[in-house]
Parts: structure tokens; C-alpha cells; sequence
């Protein structure tokens, strides 16, 4: 075929449906769709499907001579063309039956957004698949009304966004199945914050909620079901299978893994903990007893923790050391032989004195606590009342059990959508 028969690039929406004819221009049929195969850089198409009546044929993409939106014609005689009807394959991907008007996953935007149009183009004399059209034009051109588009944009003076997102993040999600409903790049998803992945994931469909999660690192997959409302994220949990569920709590905070666990099924929670590392089982059926709606149900059994003796230095060697493992590390407890907290230092703290100088000289010892059956309000109360990031939880005997942190306590207060737990990742 020669390069100049095809237009630099088109829409799929401006060649669907138009006439196809042979070298004699006799007409074959309409175009019905495309095949696409994976290419070096962006998919390609394989073959043009054209349907005449109920006839389905297939025309090899070599075969074509021209290809814009005004005429396609393929090289070939009729009656050959009438032979080569299409066999459905399993692992087929047709542009307008499994892309188009499909859902796919803006990463950039954290959100599932529908594919209104595909932009394809030459490249090595091939037809490739740029990028898909998420935007306004793009619905606009599909229903045939991109000239009105512009007359509107130009009444508004402003141009209507194009937006389009590059097929190189694009990845089918579920290989070589028909339906790539779900698409997504990868590596970005990793980086985006766990409430987002968590809005992404309680959009879609259940058989593609294992698939993003499994795409995830066990981590990020932890902290994004726990980011779910406890409804959906039960359900998420319950069909996981229980290797992997149980695996994605072993990297949950316990108090989180707690949270979730709470919520499901008595058998289920007991078969996940069963499966867990016993130490991290352990922490987490102890804040499993806890009244739900109690300091003790909202606390998490990880802090730091350093000796009467400490220095500063060690201290903050403890915190390095420790720090991968533990979700609030801005406050370091010192506690007596018995594990009495005798008061508290700050990161800051730390960080401003020099390091031979013993923690017990610069801790603050008028420690603001909470008991293990407090309400939530007490401990909302002191957390606003002193501006703190986290509360001590003392037991029965005054020994330190645990802390609550600022975030789990404005969660039981605010409203789910007002809540992207600011502490996380900053």
C-alpha cells in the first residue's frame, strides 16, 4: 500500500459505516470495525471487518489502497474479497465493539472515563492506534456534530479541550481477552494516593476490582481497600481469595487491618487470621477485642518507644530504625521499666537539640491520655484542645496500650467524602 493513500491521522468515528469498494469500485460493503493487534509502539490494525447484508469479511490491512473518510478501497477482485468471511476469534479486539463507548481509567485524572472516539494513524505504513478521545469533542464527533462543536466553541470563544490520552497509557488490564473494558497504565497507578485508587475501585465493575488490586503492590492495595467504605470493602475482601486478602492485611497498619477484619464475616476474619504471620495476627486480635466505639477500638497498638535513658541521638536511631514499620512517627513515648508513659518529644523536638542531650531533659511530661473504654469524643477533645497528631491510650494499670492517631479520630466525625487522610503520604 502506498503511504499516501492514507490520511496522517482520522478518527475511527469519521470512517465507521462508510462505503468500501474494490480497484473497480464495486461496492463491497460498510465498514463495521476494526481488528487491532498488539504493535512495536502502538497497537495496529490487522484487518478491516466490512459487512454486506449479514456477510462479515475480512480484508487484510495490505490490501487496502486508500484509506480516509471520504473512500476506502481494497486491491482485489470481488469474488476473492467475498470469500474471506470473518471467523470470530476468542482473543479478537475490535475497536468499535470493545473500545468504544467503553470505560477505561484516567490515571492522571483519577477517575473512569468513557472512550468517545480512537485517533488512529500511519506509522511504517501501518495503521496504528494513537490515542483515545475521552473528551467533549470527542463525543461530539461521534454524534456528528463536531462542526456544530466549533460553532458553539467559537460563540464561547474558546477552544473545546481535546483530550485525549496517549495509547502508551493505555494497557489492556485483562490480556488478551475480547473485552478491555478496563485499561490503565501501570506504574502510574502506584503513585496516585490511596483515597483516588479507592474512588477508582468503587466505580467499577466487581470482576475488575481483583484485577487493579492484583496490579498493585500489596501496600498500596491495603491501604486503598481500607480507603473503601466498609461495605464495599468487605465484599472486596470476601473476593480476594484468602492467600492474597490475607497477605494485603499483613501490610495494613493493625489498626487497619483491625478495621477491616471488624467488618466481615466471623469465619472469614478467623481463616485470614489463621493465615497471617502470627506476630502481626496477634497485634491485631488484641485491637479486635476492643469495644468498637472506644479509644481502644480506635487505637493502633504501633508506636515508639524509648527509655528513660535515651539520648537523643538513639532516639532518633529508634525512629530510623523503626520508622518503615510505624504509621505516626512525630511523637516518641518514653516510658518507665513497667511501660508507664513519663512523657513525650516531638520529632521536631529531636531534631532541634543536640544529640548527646538525654531525652528525659527536653520530654514533655503533662501528658494529655485517654483510657482503653474512652469515648471518641474525649478523645477528639483533647486532640483539638492541644492541637496533637495522636493520644496516648493507657490500660486498666496506667501502662501504655496503644495511641489514636488525629486521622482514625476525624474519620469517625467527618463525612466519608470529606475524608482523604491528609496524614498518609505527606
Amino acid at each position: 500500500m502506498n503511504a499516501t493513500a492514507l490520511v496522517n491521522e482520522l478518527y475511527l468515528s469519521s470512517v465507521l459505516d462508510r462505503t468500501v469498494i474494490n480497484d473497480q469500485g464495486q461496492e463491497v460493503g460498510k465498514l463495521w470495525d476494526l481488528i487491532m493487534v498488539p504493535g512495536e509502539v502502538f497497537p495496529e490494525v490487522s484487518h478491516l471487518l466490512v459487512k454486506d447484508g449479514k456477510t462479515v469479511i475480512a480484508i487484510p490491512w495490505r490490501e487496502i489502497t486508500l484509506f480516509t473518510p471520504f473512500v476506502i478501497s481494497a486491491a482485489a477482485p470481488m469474488e476473492r474479497l467475498l470469500r474471506q468471511k470473518y471467523l470470530p476469534q476468542d482473543g479478537d479486539i475490535l475497536l468499535r465493539r470493545d473500545i468504544l463507548d467503553k470505560q477505561i481509567v484516567d490515571v492522571d485524572g483519577a477517575k473512569v472515563v468513557r472512550v468517545n472516539d480512537l485517533k488512529l494513524g500511519n506509522r511504517r505504513d501501518l495503521l496504528c492506534v494513537f490515542s483515545v478521545d475521552i473528551g467533549f469533542r470527542g463525543l461530539l464527533r461521534r454524534l456528528g456534530h463536531e462542526r456544530l462543536g466549533e460553532r458553539i466553541a467559537r460563540m464561547l470563544s474558546r477552544e473545546i479541550p481535546h483530550q485525549e490520552i496517549s495509547w502508551e497509557f493505555v494497557q489492556p488490564l485483562e490480556a488478551n481477552t475480547s473485552r478491555l473494558a478496563l485499561t490503565m497504565a501501570r506504574g502510574q497507578m502506584a503513585d496516585m494516593h490511596p483515597a483516588d485508587i479507592a474512588s477508582i475501585i468503587s466505580q467499577l465493575s466487581h470482576k475488575h476490582i481483583q484485577t487493579v488490586l492484583i496490579s498493585l503492590d500489596m501496600e498500596t492495595a491495603g491501604e486503598a481497600i481500607h480507603e473503601l467504605e466498609p461495605e464495599l470493602r468487605s465484599r472486596v475482601m470476601s473476593q480476594l481469595d484468602s492467600e492474597q486478602a490475607s497477605d494485603i492485611l499483613e501490610e495494613m497498619a493493625p489498626d487497619e487491618a483491625a478495621d477491616v477484619l471488624g467488618d466481615l464475616p466471623e469465619e472469614k476474619a478467623k481463616e485470614l487470621l489463621d493465615l497471617m504471620d502470627e506476630e502481626e495476627a496477634e497485634d491485631i486480635q488484641e485491637l479486635l477485642v476492643h469495644e468498637e466505639n472506644t479509644a481502644g477500638g480506635l487505637m493502633n497498638s504501633e508506636y515508639l518507644a524509648v527509655s528513660e535513658t535515651a539520648t537523643v541521638d538513639e532516639t532518633l536511631a529508634e525512629i530510623r530504625r523503626l520508622a518503615p514499620e510505624i504509621e505516626m512517627v512525630y511523637y516518641a513515648y518514653i516510658l518507665d521499666a513497667d511501660e508507664h508513659p513519663r512523657g513525650v518529644v516531638s520529632l521536631k523536638e529531636l531534631l532541634t537539640h543536640p544529640g548527646e542531650t538525654p531525652v528525659a531533659e527536653i520530654m514533655t511530661t503533662s501528658l494529655k491520655t485517654v483510657r482503653v473504654e474512652s469515648e471518641p469524643e474525649e478523645v477528639l477533645e483533647l486532640i483539638a484542645k492541644y492541637n496533637l497528631i495522636a493520644v496516648p491510650v493507657l490500660d486498666d494499670e496506667g501502662k501504655m496500650a496503644g495511641i489514636v492517631t488525629v486521622d482514625d479520630t476525624l474519620e469517625l466525625f467527618l463525612p466519608y467524602a470529606l475524608r482523604r487522610r491528609r496524614y498518609h503520604h505527606h
